[in-house]
């Protein structure tokens, strides 16, 4: 990614800008001139992809190739899609500073830009998925809701829906590897259509979980998560985000309870902190320009503010990590 922040807008294929094809991360510690990463984004392998398509799909076990280089037992980010179908655990991973347990039918999905560490590897037995962004088309995005930040990582399918999935994995599996029959291009193709598929299922899996935990499904939620995604590091602002969306600030405040059991203030700050969480980790930039990067041009202000909601300071936690 060519900039130093997480990105927030959309590019061609409805993910995030900045994503391949636009100077993306190299795995040579930097994701763009003067970047100074400390820690490193992995671009999608495609040496590592049978006829170097967009997307793989394997076994994961000791000696399994993940990305070529990847310290995974540090943080690090990627710039691709990760779906992991576990076989076995417990496995513990941590994804944007929370941790979480995974075991044997359950599934992670971490998305591009997304900060991530494994806890040890010979753990993680089943199978993996990993599509680089740009393969699929953008109405497929949108309709699998590829970039839903705001849904669960840790997905727990039940008997039926973890069926469903492994036939649908399964099924990719086996046109990823059959490179025989079909011309390269039609090969592609089936592979778009295999893995929609199976990326459907999986969606509507993390919506009915989110929903099933009393997750957000109103409407004057929706649209404020997606106008705080959009400004968060410019507006801290309550009633500056009812104003823009046409809700009193009483209306918002009961639509945000009632989806996440927080304030609107309360949201914002969880999203103000993890972008900051993720310069902090992600980056060499001073913690001044990060304080300034999410919208507190004054740095102790933003050392006040982010031990207020850690109990750390921004400095201890960017040594913690490195």
């Amino acid at each position: 990614m060519a900039d130093t922040r997480v990105p927030h807008g959309t590019g061609p294929d409805g993910g995030p800008e900045g994503g391949p094809g636009t100077g993306g991360g190299t795995g040579s510690g930097a994701d763009g001139p003067g970047a100074g990463d400390a820690i490193r984004t992995f671009p999608f392998p495609v040496d590592l992809s049978v006829l170097g398509v967009g997307m793989r799909v394997g076994p994961m076990g000791p000696g399994r190739a993940w990305y070529s280089g990847a310290p995974l037992g540090r943080v690090h980010r990627i710039d691709f899609h990760l779906v992991m179908l576990f076989s076995d655990g417990p496995v513990r991973h941590m994804i944007d500073f929370a941790e979480y347990e995974a075991h044997a039918g359950e599934l992670l999905w971490i998305r591009p830009g997304q900060v991530h560490r494994f806890a040890g590897t010979a753990a993680h037995r089943g199978t993996v998925l990993t599509m680089q962004p740009g393969f699929l088309p953008r109405a497929t995005v949108e309709s699998t809701g590829l970039y839903r930040y705001d849904l669960p990582p840790l997905l727990r399918p039940d008997r039926a829906q973890l069926a469903a999935l492994r036939a649908a994995l399964g099924q990719l599996r086996r046109e990823y590897e059959d490179t025989t029959t079909l011309p390269l291009t039609l090969h592609t193709a089936v592979l778009r259509h295999s893995l929609t598929a199976f990326l459907l299922r999986l969606a509507h899996l993390a919506a009915s979980s989110q929903a099933a935990a009393g997750g957000p499904g109103d409407t004057a939620f929706t649209l404020f998560r997606d106008a705080v995604e959009r400004g968060f590091a410019a507006n801290h602002s309550v009633s500056a985000y009812a104003d823009q969306l046409g809700y009193s600030r009483r209306t918002l405040v009961r639509a945000v309870r009632a989806a996440t059991g927080q304030t609107p203030k309360g949201f914002i700050d969880r999203r103000v902190v993890l972008e900051a969480k993720r310069l902090l980790a992600h980056t060499d930039l001073p913690i001044g320009r990060v304080g300034a990067a999410v919208g507190f041009p004054d740095a102790a202000n933003f050392s006040k503010f982010f031990h207020q909601h850690t109990g750390t300071t921004p400095a201890v936690f960017r040594a913690e990590l490195r």
